[in-house]
């Protein structure tokens, strides 16, 4: 028993020894530069599946009270995004960018790897002009190809802060889903508090609210 109680006790120590001085992810540009909060990514951001205002990025319009670029173009893969990032993005002086992008590379088995370089060339440039991303990840048991690790991954390298699942609370109920892969006029408000949670700490602090 003793030595039973020994070992259980050098396993608290070293768990919390890990947790205590385990390096926390560091956020990048948690103070960033830039004017505009940029909506950019496929379908899920232009807002198929909901009436004209209902989508994510005009939802969460209205809960910060500041206007809001949607840069959803549907079809969107990592590469395509890539290719536009300087026009719908770099150009518009970012401030805040938030990006669902992925659902496209994996429903068309695109490559893992590639989607994940193409990722983070995306995060990188962004970064670069001293604007915060917020990166909505997609975590989907047997079919997301373990695109949800390679989220985590991507955005703990690249400092980025990650929304591990943006279909959290949406995929198993029905009424939140104008089809089985977006979300109608409910669902996207879901979505828009998961981005208006995340970026709380960095953007309402900045307004003094």
């Amino acid at each position: 028993m003793k030595k039973t109680g020994i070992f259980l006790l050098l396993a608290v120590v070293v768990f919390l020894g890990y947790r205590l001085f385990s390096p926390t992810p560091t956020i990048k540009n948690i103070h960033p530069l830039g004017k505009n909060i940029i909506c950019f990514g496929d379908s899920l951001t232009f807002g198929t599946g909901a009436k004209e205002g209902m989508d994510y990025p005009s939802q969460l319009s209205r809960m910060l009270s500041t206007p809001i670029i949607n840069a959803g173009v549907p079809g969107d893969s990592t590469t395509t995004a890539l290719a536009r990032l300087q026009k719908d993005v770099l150009s518009k002086s970012p401030h805040i960018v938030l990006i669902t992008l992925g659902g496209n590379d994996i429903k068309n088995r695109a490559s893992k790897d590639e989607a994940f370089a193409n990722l983070k060339k995306i995060i990188q440039s962004i970064q670069d002009q001293g604007a915060l991303v917020v990166v909505g990840g997609i975590d989907i048991p047997f079919f997301g190809r373990g695109f949800g690790n390679g989220y985590k991954e991507v955005c703990k390298k690249k400092g980025a802060i990650l929304i591990p699942n943006i279909y959290k609370g949406l995929i198993t109920h029905p009424d939140l889903m104008s089809d089985p892969i977006h979300p109608n006029e409910a669902g996207y408000t879901i979505i828009a508090k998961h981005f208006y949670e995340a970026i709380k700490p960095y953007y309402l602090q900045k307004k003094g609210t």
